[in-house]
């Protein structure tokens, strides 16, 4: 296992799941006003949907998601790309342990490529944690549409202790 990225081979607790979930979905109510919810959590990837909704609307003519919601969303996954590393690293703490150090969490930096119109009824995101060192972790973003196609991409990294 390379020491800076977390073992594949973890799995995690019911309630370790329920307990990121819960944060993700619920306790940070900005990822709530998204929509955003999450569909897998693994020890290095992650993945979310969210629905397209009349609030999100960027271009009132084309109905087109607005940038800053594709950007949040970005951002969110990275973040969200570390918790999962996290988790998987300290397995020999508790469950309440583990989620007491996302406390210390935040975005660094974060590049976002715009790369086709964000249309659609339904998005998909995913993201995959690149390295988690013991001060900092970067992470690979995207955002697509149902079919796969790409619509936009990130890199980001984030504190994380």
């Amino acid at each position: 296992m390379k020491k800076d990225l977390p073992p594949l081979d973890v799995v995690f607790e019911e309630n370790f799941i329920a307990e990121v979930k819960d944060i993700f979905e619920k306790k940070i109510v900005f990822n709530e006003v998204l929509g955003l919810k999450i569909t897998s959590l693994s020890p290095r990837v992650v993945t979310a949907s969210i629905e397209m909704r009349h609030e999100l609307v960027g271009h009132y003519a084309y109905n087109r998601i607005h940038g800053g919601v594709i950007s949040a969303c970005l951002d969110t996954m990275g973040g969200l790309a570390c918790m999962a590393a996290m988790g998987a690293r300290h397995m020999d703490e508790p469950v309440a342990q583990r989620v007491q150090r996302f406390a210390k969490l935040g975005t660094i930096d974060l590049r976002v490529d715009y790369l086709r119109p964000g249309i659609g009824e339904r998005f998909v995101l995913r993201a995959e944690v690149l390295r988690l060192g013991s001060r900092v972790g970067s992470t690979r973003m995207e955002f697509a549409g149902t079919d796969g196609l790409l619509m936009s991409s990130g890199s980001g990294a984030y504190i994380v202790s």
